[in-house]
């Protein structure tokens, strides 16, 4: 069995329709409008004039306003329930949208089309194994244009996790509990839910794989690729060890 054939067997949507139903949550800040618009405003400059892929395009939270600024963007993702929410809104019929998941799904006569790739909000964990990350980077790089970009926005928590600990609660509410559980050692992480409904009470899991900075230069390096920026926010304000999150920036290189 090859790994590819492996990936796909073990694939498995978790963003279905309940998730869908109430993903676009304005309280939280990857809503908020000066979130969204810091990175519609780097990912638009980036693109340069040319087309933009989204790797897991979701609800069009990113999709909508940089094709907003005039930037033709196409989408993967793996859950029809969350393209029918992009579909519903204002532009959504005009985002090209290929089902499958980002890290081997191909754009028809999409090879070296794009301008740039990108992938945000701690995304690429929703790949649980190395292989298939490393699998991202060369399907980014198979859509990118020579002097292409790919960006990937990262946010870990590991500083949160005293020694001893494997848990951080990063959501707390009288109807709603959220926690990340981590094994340090396999890079393994999980992120779970408790919702409370009445008497009923819901919960659910979902895995992931957290990858540290220099893991994903490397990924970039084998699939041809070279780290040009490195922010800790989409304000470009410099990383540094105390930062909570980064957001990475590699060039394909020119052959």
């Amino acid at each position: 069995m090859t790994e590819t054939t492996r990936h796909h067997q073990e694939l498995k949507d978790y963003f279905g329709e309940q998730i869908a139903a109430t993903y676009d949550d304005p309280t939280s800040e990857m809503f908020q409008q000066s979130t969204v618009d810091a990175t519609a405003a780097v990912l638009a400059e980036l693109a340069d004039g040319g087309r933009a892929l989204e790797f897991a395009v979701g609800t069009g939270r990113i999709a909508l306003p940089l094709s907003g600024r005039g930037v033709p963007v196409h989408g993967m993702d793996l859950s029809r329930a969350m393209v029918a929410r992009l579909r519903e809104k204002p532009g959504g019929e005009g985002i090209g949208v290929e089902f499958g998941d980002f890290a081997t799904t191909r754009v028809p006569g999409g090879e070296a089309a794009f301008h740039l790739a990108y992938l945000v909000f701690n995304t690429i964990g929703n790949l649980t194994t190395q292989d298939a990350q490393v699998a991202c980077f060369a399907n980014a790089a198979h859509h990118l244009r020579p002097g292409g970009r790919f960006v990937i926005e990262v946010v870990p928590e590991l500083r949160k996790l005293p020694p001893g600990q494997d848990t951080i609660l990063f959501q707390q509410g009288p109807a709603v509990w959220g926690y990340d559980v981590y094994d340090t050692a396999t890079q393994a992480m999980s992120s779970h839910y408790v919702t409370l409904d009445g008497p009923h009470s819901r919960f659910r899991s979902i895995p992931f794989r957290y990858v540290w900075p220099a893991e994903l230069d490397l990924m970039a390096r084998l699939a041809g690729m070279r780290l040009t920026h490195r922010w800790s926010d989409w304000n470009r304000e410099p990383f540094t060890a105390e930062s909570g999150k980064h957001v990475s920036v590699w060039e394909k290189e020119s052959r």
